[in-house]
């Protein structure tokens, strides 16, 4: 695990925006999960500005979406309407990169990504419960794949959505499952702001246990961990 923290959030944005147009500028097929959400946001916009100074193909990028939440009345579920106005489109990305993932997919999608070549990088961020992706503590095991969360109107995982989208949330949770997201080849964690310095303590220094599931992540050979001063203040 390669622990890096950074001065403050700009630095942070930076550095991860690099990390990202590096893997990108391979000159090969390059298959990208990144997170949708507030810490990567200024990450994705210096992502924007430099890919306007760079020739290498960008088509070569593909990019999944690792986690879904169904919303009645809207062709895209809650990741992908967010993926779309914070990274998609800002960064020109054409449909046909853009490898949904949605409930009518799910069962074959560990296999899809196989077949895909795998995922070259993923860039999660963490929750203030340690979730990361789709993976919420009560819901997850860390044999899971990718799977299918029921969302029942009188459990917390449908207020936790409610609370997130003026959308009413549908049926289903997807999600990339513990496994798909350690097979990936590499993995970066971002986090910033003192809120996440207490479960960024828990997942990095105490024991690894589905009641923290980020803490899995520290399993993953080639796992980069991000923080700005803040969020990396409870550590030892």
């Amino acid at each position: 695990m390669k622990l890096l923290i950074t001065n403050n959030y700009e630095t942070l944005s930076q550095v991860t925006a690099d990390i990202v147009l590096l893997k990108w500028a391979e000159n090969r097929r390059v298959n990208l999960a990144l997170t949708a959400g507030s810490s990567p946001k200024r990450a994705y916009e210096i992502l924007a500005e430099r890919l306007t100074q760079v020739t290498f193909d960008k088509s070569l990028a593909h990019f999944y979406n690792f986690d879904e939440v169904s919303l009645k009345g809207q062709e895209d579920g809650l990741t992908m309407q967010a993926l779309k106005e914070e990274l998609f489109h800002p960064l020109g990305i054409e449909e046909e990169n853009i490898e949904v993932l949605h409930a009518g997919n799910y069962q074959g999608y560990d296999h899809q990504i196989a077949e895909d070549g795998g995922l070259d990088l993923v860039l999660m961020g963490i929750g203030g419960n340690g979730h990361f992706c789709g993976n919420l503590p009560q819901f997850t095991a860390f044999d899971y794949g990718v799977y299918r969360v029921p969302i029942d109107p009188d459990d917390e995982l449908y207020t936790f959505i409610d609370d997130a989208t003026p959308f009413e949330p549908g049926e289903e949770m997807i999600t990339f499952g513990p496994q798909t997201v350690l097979a990936a080849k590499e993995l970066v964690l971002i986090a910033n702001g003192e809120k996440k310095a207490e479960i960024i303590k828990q997942a990095l220094e105490g024991p690894i246990t589905e009641d923290v599931p980020a803490s899995v992540l520290r399993l993953h050979p080639n796992l980069t961990i991000i923080l700005d001063e803040e969020a990396a203040s409870k550590l030892k």
